[in-house]
């Protein structure tokens, strides 16, 4: 909220990451980041809504979190790349809620041939990826964010990658099972470039949209990799899901009202040197 001042003394710096009475969706919500932006988002006082695909356990996650907080949170189970399930999400969370306030795209597609060489990448594994990472993105910013617009006010988070600021340092991925596949990086230079054309577009609607770039987060990674990344890091280690979840907090909240268009590096200065 605009408040014309040059007095810092009559701010409450604290209430401003507060997150009370907003509604919150997070696609990609049981993943390893979209769990961490939900307990974070939760424990900041929002409503949150966790939307995945089948068989995720969006449902039953909401209700251990409504459970923890003493309010109603709520899951659903849905598919990014059609719109009707996104028309869907958006009307849920109004019959319920009333409004939406917040929205973070953090879903993604990794197939079963995810990491083939580019050479030996098919059509089908293209098209998988591009269809939920950039297609999903566009539909959900699209119907809900469309809904912010109209409305006046609210706070979108997208989600690229390291790789859509710089290119894969191959080496990374030397002696190890992983790598990173240009159909990842192409789909993800996508959401980078829709999320700056969006930030200005819908500026004059009250409407920030901003981007969290993570890197090299945690899950249980092969010992050769993480000995990698920690070789190439500034800070050599990997990161935590827990240090990723408070960029959320921020982007959502009053203390960046000023912030759009912005993407929020979280990578151990990996993109510094």
């Amino acid at each position: 909220m605009e408040l014309k001042t040059t007095d810092p003394g009559i701010i409450n710096f604290r209430d401003k990451f507060e997150l009370k009475d907003k509604v919150v969706i997070i696609t990609g919500g049981m993943g390893l980041i979209g769990r961490a932006f939900a307990e974070a988002c939760c424990q900041f006082g929002a409503s949150v809504t966790i939307a995945d695909r089948t068989g995720a356990g969006s449902e039953e996650h909401a209700k251990v979190l409504s459970g923890k907080f003493g309010r109603e949170m709520f899951g659903m189970t849905m598919d990014v790349a059609k719109r009707e399930d996104v028309e869907k999400l958006k009307n849920s969370v109004l019959e319920k809620f009333g409004r939406i306030d917040g929205l973070i795209n953090c879903h993604q597609n990794k197939t079963a041939k995810f990491f083939a060489k580019f050479e030996e990448y098919t059509d089908e594994d293209w098209d998988a990826v591009v269809e939920t990472n950039l297609k999903g993105t566009f539909l959900t910013c699209q119907i809900i964010g469309g809904y912010m617009a109209e409305k006046g006010s609210g706070s979108i988070i997208n989600m690229p990658s390291t790789y859509s600021v710089v290119a894969p340092n191959h080496n990374l991925y030397r002696g190890t099972s992983l790598g990173s596949p240009a159909a990842y990086s192409a789909s993800k230079g996508g959401v980078m470039a829709l999320s700056q054309y969006l930030a200005t577009y819908w500026a004059k609607n009250g409407v920030r949209v901003n981007q969290i770039t993570p890197h090299g987060v945690w899950n249980s990674h092969e010992e050769r990799f993480e000995k990698n990344f920690s070789e190439m890091s500034p800070l050599q280690r990997m990161s935590y899901n827990h240090e990723v979840a408070g960029a959320a907090v921020y982007l959502l909240s009053d203390a960046s009202s000023y912030v759009t268009g912005h993407n929020m590096l979280i990578d151990g200065g990996w993109t510094a040197w």
